[in-house]
């Protein structure tokens, strides 16, 4: 679900930021200016099925591009395109296995799509009982699910998410396992050879104990895991077994036992 972020149109050529500049789309979509009503709508979509907007998500996105042909007198504020109109604005989810797989299009063309583990919108309560499970306990267990795996920028965002939920901490602990990760995936960028990266295994193993601090996992830190693996990821999609799927997969168990 990446795109190309806009760029406010230069003085000598004032065309407006079309859907072609900023999406994979094609046809008369793709010559449409971007209109500050059809970043509405979307957003509102988003907002139904979502329950918020993504930051960086389609929506996100438009909006940011709506404003500035606005700005550079190229659109209205009132203004929508008319494939919009005709041809609808949608978010669709649907949940399959666990995972959400979420499209989102306009005029019948997908301007986003992504896959992530579901955690039910049921809100549990703040403490849960002593056999839920913990932040570490959950990253533990992605170090046995997926530790053959490399750590990548998105393994080592998520950690860094789990991290700070963990400890109630707003910065990344020097020297944790969240800084550990960042160096590892750094580090593996350079490796010509997979037998010499860094995996989840090697960093997560003794989660708990790596750990200052740990907390039950709730529906609130599995979302914030799940985005950040998102968010680094090119697939924009989280590793099959991987953290935000394990802590995602802990969530769910604590809700339940909640």
């Amino acid at each position: 679900m990446s795109q190309a972020q806009p760029q406010r149109p230069a003085e000598d050529n004032q065309d407006p930021i079309k859907y072609g500049d900023v999406f994979d789309v094609s046809g008369e979509l793709a010559s449409k200016p971007i209109a500050p009503r059809d970043a509405a709508t979307l957003q509102a979509a988003e907002n139904m099925v979502l329950g918020q907007t993504p930051r960086g998500g389609p929506a996100a996105v438009m909006q940011s591009a709506a404003n500035l042909n606005e700005r550079a007198g190229l659109v209205g504020h009132s203004d929508v395109t008319d494939v919009a109109v005709n041809e609808g604005v949608n978010v669709t989810e649907t949940v399959v296995d666990g995972q959400r797989f979420v499209v989102e299009s306009v005029g019948g063309q997908v301007v986003g799509q992504f896959v992530q583990p579901n955690v039910p919108m049921r809100s549990p309560g703040a403490t849960l009982d002593k056999d839920s499970i913990s932040i570490g306990e959950a990253l533990e267990a992605s170090a046995v699910s997926a530790g053959d795996k490399p750590i990548d920028q998105s393994d080592a965002a998520a950690i860094q998410a789990a991290e700070l939920r963990a400890t109630g901490e707003n910065k990344i602990i020097p020297g944790g396992i969240g800084a550990e990760a960042q160096s590892a995936a750094t580090l593996n960028t350079r490796a010509m050879r997979n037998e010499d990266k860094t995996t989840l295994g090697d960093i997560l193993t003794d989660a708990t104990r790596k750990l200052p601090g740990d907390k039950t996992v709730t529906k609130e830190d599995a979302e914030r895991v799940i985005s950040a693996e998102i968010r680094n990821a090119p697939t924009m999609a989280t590793t099959p077994g991987g953290v935000a799927a394990s802590v995602a997969a802990a969530a769910r168990l604590n809700q339940r036992q909640g």
